[in-house]
């Protein structure tokens, strides 16, 4: 895959935006400074840089796709209340060796592994209590 100004662009904005952004608030990052990019650009190299492994998308929250510039193994904490995502650096290892398991006595394959946990994060649990 080429890598073209723009893809480079998009690749810093995640990364230096730092939240799991969705590709509606990327393309608003770059905009700002480039504001020739177009929405379908953003869109476009964000889904290729995720096929290709270079950003991972992290999936759907509210309908909106988002996507992580972290490609080491972690999982994820979604906060139900302000939707947004922490990394967590854990080991599941037993987790990942049973679905592994499971998988060789069915006779599939697993090729990835996307866990997230879902709850209140620390600034939405105290506002609930």
């Amino acid at each position: 895959m080429r890598k073209t100004v723009q893809r480079q662009l998009i690749f810093n904005a995640v990364a230096q935006m730092n939240i799991h952004a969705t590709a509606e608030q990327v393309f608003e990052y770059v905009n700002k400074t480039h504001p020739t990019i177009s929405k379908a650009t953003v869109y476009r190299n964000l889904n290729q840089m995720a096929r290709a492994g270079e950003l991972l998308n992290i999936g759907s929250l509210s309908g909106s796709a988002h996507y992580d510039h972290n490609c080491h193994e972690h999982y994820h904490f979604i906060c139900k209340e302000c939707e947004r995502v922490f990394d967590i650096d854990s080991d599941f290892s037993d987790i990942i060796h049973r679905a592994e398991t499971y998988s060789s006595k069915n006779e599939f394959e697993i090729t990835s592994c996307h866990i997230s946990f879902s709850g209140l994060c620390k600034n939405c649990n105290k506002r609930e209590v």
